[in-house]
């Protein structure tokens, strides 16, 4: 693996439950497009979600930062610890490529699958200074990304199915069906630790920006809003790591008052929605808005800052920590039903995210109709504006246009990738969940 054109990286095909499906990949090594393709298939062909599972080497150069920790005895960790050592038995490129023990592990899971878990929670990963604005993770030991590799499968190798009661059947998919490794346990961590990942990096992103605002703004009701709702993360994040070692929820840990929070923050935004929603039936159609029209239901719209911009990231701020406790209930419920694991995690996380999901794109229908307006030149006795006055109404054209640009809701399915970095002593970091 010294050279990054010859590269060769194993791939796990994994399946949540025990299904048949044509023998499409063979034991032969493949190119990455074939893999996407292979990928696409499997999800067309098959009931149960069917994921890749890849790994590289662990660069230095990685951020941990980013991601959830977990340690050696945690679910996640045991279940894929399992299926390296399985599968070093029995494939050279598998024990060649995991001998050091750690590594990077990159799991795909189709878009078929992931729009399973709601339409808003997996977004791309913004990184500040990228022009792109998508950052990746896989990189080799040198820290530069590998894009021209050759993928070999690696089947017939079981991953352990249950641990701590985590239970749901293990091994190798039907005979006469393709290499698919049945680990339902192992896709569910990683999926619920890279969403909650993903949930919890849009809430120190709406932190960030929230308190950027609030600096210019001095209000301390927003203030005070903004503080309860940061202050449910110490609840969240113990929950979190309860549930994902298979312990169970109790009323010590404060989850229920955060939840209450959240909830409240929420029909805040409701509230909040209908009266813009109201506003903007309320403006003529086809005809030019003044400014001082605009500010009067949307204050300070024409501002950098403003209460109305102020409004909408505290309500991104209460959908992320959402998203967190839904992930949470979908996996408190999964792990209930040993027998229907990831089907129960998918089934829950969908149905909680249908209001959260609407009141999204309800705010997006909005800032795309606010984008669309035409500004008209303010009323009064004088035939020309001042300076300061065509300077406001350049500025205030400029950035209401510009709040069209943050809609990212009801965009194209695509793959999701959670990568997962493994240590020496078998602890591991997942990154947040973003699109592959």
């Amino acid at each position: 693996m010294t050279d990054d054109r010859e590269a060769i990286v194993p791939v796990w095909t994994l399946a949540t439950g025990d299904v048949r499906v044509p023998a499409l990949a063979g034991d032969g090594p493949m190119t990455a497009e074939r893999l996407a393709e292979l990928r696409s298939v499997l999800a067309a062909l098959s009931d149960e979600p069917i994921a890749t599972l890849e790994v590289r080497p662990l660069s230095d150069k990685l951020d941990r930062g980013r991601g959830i920790p977990l340690d050696a005895a945690s679910p996640l960790a045991q279940h894929l610890s399992q299926l390296i050592t399985q599968s070093a038995q029995s494939s050279s490129v598998a024990a060649k490529a995991t001998a050091t023990g750690e590594g990077l592990y990159r799991m795909v899971v189709p878009a078929k699958v992931a729009a399973q878990f709601g339409q808003g929670i997996i977004r791309p990963m913004t990184a500040k200074g990228a022009v792109s604005g998508i950052r990746s993770a896989l990189v080799n030991s040198k820290g530069t990304i590998v894009d021209a590799a050759t993928f070999v499968p690696v089947g017939k190798a079981a991953a352990a199915g249950a641990v701590g009661g985590a239970g749901a059947t293990a091994g190798v998919a039907v005979a006469g069906s393709a290499a698919l490794t049945v680990a339902a346990p192992l896709v569910l961590m990683a999926v619920a630790v890279g969403v909650s990942a993903n949930a919890d990096h849009q809430r120190q992103q709406a932190i960030e920006r929230i308190t950027e605002l609030l600096e210019q703004l001095h209000d301390q009701k927003l203030d005070d809003e903004r503080s309860e709702l940061n202050g449910c993360r110490d609840a969240i994040d113990k929950a979190t790591a309860i549930l994902l070692d298979q312990g169970k929820l109790g009323v010590s840990l404060g989850l229920d008052s955060a939840v209450h929070a959240i909830g409240k923050a929420l029909g805040n935004a409701d509230s909040r929605l209908a009266q813009w929603q109201s506003a903007l039936n309320k403006l003529p159609d086809d005809k030019a808005v003044e400014i001082d029209t605009l500010t009067k239901s949307f204050p300070g719209i024409d501002d950098h800052g403003g209460t109305f911009r102020t409004h909408l990231e505290l309500a991104d701020l209460a959908i992320a920590l959402k998203r967190r406790v839904i992930v949470l209930q979908a996996v408190e419920h999964a792990q209930s039903d040993p027998g229907n694991l990831f089907e129960n995690f998918a089934r829950e996380l969908k149905a909680d995210q249908q209001r959260l999901d609407k009141l999204e794109s309800s705010i997006a229908d909005v800032l795309e109709h606010l984008s669309a307006l035409e500004l008209a030149r303010p009323n009064g006795f004088r035939p020309i504006l001042t300076i300061g006055e065509v300077d406001r109404l350049m500025r205030a054209a400029s950035r209401i246009r510009k709040l069209g640009d943050s809609i990212m809701v009801n965009s194209r399915a695509t793959d999701v990738a959670i990568e997962i970095s493994r240590n020496k002593d078998g602890s591991v970091v997942v990154f947040p969940a973003q699109a592959a």
